[in-house]
């Protein structure tokens, strides 16, 4: 493909119009326009679906929480192809389905689009030794979602991540503030040490089966469409 070209809705739907009338292929139409094949499918798709006004109306249409989660429900249930998910409720795109099922997966909230939300704090808070552990307990059983973690505890998603990080790649110890250890932390018992060691192996150990669980309900889904 060479540069890259923006159509005017007039021109998608005419292309689309030519396509349906049978005056062309999907793939010589889309190399004549020089754009993708999966790009000109959208085009088809969406004027079946919305007819001209998926060209003339925003592309940024707002989905509410219960329409994007009927749509990922429906694909995850196998109720058809993305492009088919994407048609059947009207969406625009199969990017944005695709990251909504990337989001439900990842235990993320689906929200209305536009709604905005509460924000992720980007300034951090200091944090005892027990806090640390107990955040690093809930992101590693809820899939590693940074933002959820960040939310629930009121810090920022860079320490949920560098805590989780640190865990897991260093043990219980590399949560402790090297820069003035508490004397708790200091005075931590073996006993107390191992309890909230075996804490953090059992989220662990829950998370491994909710995404061998995951995986096992996907492969289902994709022998069922074969």
């Amino acid at each position: 493909m060479g540069r890259k070209v923006k159509y005017s809705a007039e021109e998608k739907i005419n292309a689309v119009k030519e396509y349906l009338d049978g005056k062309g292929s999907m793939s010589s139409i889309a190399k004549r326009l020089d754009i993708a094949l999966q790009s000109f499918k959208q085009w088809v798709n969406n004027y079946e679906a919305m007819g001209a006004d998926a060209f003339r109306t925003r592309q940024n249409k707002h989905y509410s929480k219960t329409e994007k989660e009927q749509a990922v429900t429906a694909y995850l249930a196998g109720e058809g192809s993305h492009m088919d998910i994407c048609k059947k409720y009207k969406i625009h795109s199969t990017i944005q389905l695709r990251n909504w099922i990337k989001k439900y997966n990842g235990h993320e909230e689906l929200k209305t689009s536009g709604t905005g939300g509460s924000a992720i704090m980007t300034k951090g808070r200091k944090t005892s030794f027990e806090e640390r552990i107990e955040i690093v307990e809930y992101c590693i059983a809820h899939d590693h979602n940074y933002a959820a973690t960040a939310k629930k505890y009121k810090i920022s998603y860079q320490q949920a991540r560098n805590y989780t990080v640190k865990y897991e790649n260093g043990g219980i110890d590399t949560l402790q503030d090297r820069r003035g250890k508490r004397k708790s932390e200091d005075m931590m018992s073996e006993l107390e040490r191992l309890r909230w060691q075996v804490k953090l192996l059992k989220a662990e150990k829950e998370r491994a089966e909710m995404e061998a669980s995951f995986l096992k309900k996907l492969d289902e889904i994709e022998r069922r469409r074969g």
